[in-house]
């Protein structure tokens, strides 16, 4: 899968989960603030991402996605081979 694969569903999934338009969503924008993620909606972000892409996001590193990008390139870096 390639980094814009990744981008375009990401992006998608994320539209449709949070209800917010895909032209919010720039590499540099904050995930928290742009989807309004409180504590229980942080939760399902990582739910999805890990239910869609097989990965595991420990908490421990949760604290290391940030943006947008962030997020796109932790999914890129942990994909299953």
């Amino acid at each position: 899968m390639t980094r814009e694969e990744i981008i375009e569903q990401v992006n998608g999934l994320l539209s449709e989960e949070f209800e917010i338009e895909q032209s919010e969503f720039t590499p540099d924008a904050s995930l928290k603030d742009t989807l309004q993620l409180d504590s229980i909606n942080l939760v399902d972000l990582v739910a999805l991402v890990q239910i869609t892409y097989k990965i595991t996001i420990p908490v421990s590193e949760l604290h290391t996605i940030k943006t947008f990008s962030d997020l796109y390139d932790y999914i890129e870096q942990h994909l299953p081979a």
